[in-house]
């Protein structure tokens, strides 16, 4: 790929450091079956993960199906998730997305990306978070926490999203995709953090893009 700049003793060492932090991984929005994973995915955007499952047990207890989210009146809808921001278009993704599974997949979310991208609200990265998390289909969901970790670690030139994910893939093991997103995103929130990412005692520095550039640390 034409974004990577890297090579494989250094993703070797990465992941293994990667698994010496966090060896057990996972997706920190609470759910039970690939429904209340869609809708939390569709809330979590622009809000913490925290304040989406400080919502989500009285929704999913609320509306227990597909056919329930469909036939929810919109205000109320809104109301119901008005804390985790954006709600109004939150809210009309989530009916709009249930009312299609509901009427063409009997109620049960798919399980193909191209499927998943045909929902309203839902786009690659909710699609992979789906499809690694509750079917177990591996994928590499890029947010902004595996967007800006992997950029700066040097594992990928790329702009966007999707290639970004398509440069991850292309290093990766396909057994390795899930773990990894989870790895990085956990890795952002800690350390590699946006603003003021704690190099100076981040396991990762030596293999690291950013970290090692006297640019971005001048002698004082």
């Amino acid at each position: 790929m034409g974004g990577i700049h890297t090579n494989s003793d250094k993703v070797k060492s990465i992941l293994k450091i990667l698994d010496e932090l966090y060896p057990d991984p996972r997706c920190s929005l609470d759910f039970t079956d690939p429904l209340q994973l869609l809708v939390a995915t569709i809330l979590s955007a622009q809000c913490t993960d925290e304040r989406v499952n400080l919502v989500t047990p009285a929704l999913f207890g609320k509306y227990p199906s597909a056919k329930a989210f469909a036939e929810a009146p919109l205000a109320q809808l809104e109301q119901d998730i008005r804390s985790t921001g954006f709600y109004h278009n939150k809210a009309v993704a989530i009916r709009e997305s249930s009312k299609i599974i509901a009427e063409r997949f009997g109620g049960q979310v798919p399980r193909d990306m191209e499927t998943l991208v045909g929902l309203p609200g839902v786009g690659r990265k909710t699609a992979n978070v789906i499809l690694g998390n509750a079917f177990g289909i591996p994928g590499i969901a890029v947010d902004t926490h595996v967007s800006r970790v992997s950029t700066r670690l040097g594992l990928t030139h790329a702009k966007g999203a999707d290639k970004i994910e398509q440069d991850l893939k292309a290093l990766l093991d396909r057994a390795r995709w899930v773990k990894f997103s989870h790895q990085l995103i956990q890795h952002g929130r800690k350390i590699c953090t946006a603003k003021k990412p704690q190099c100076p005692i981040c396991p990762l520095r030596p293999h690291c893009d950013y970290g090692m550039d006297p640019a971005n640390f001048p002698a004082i």
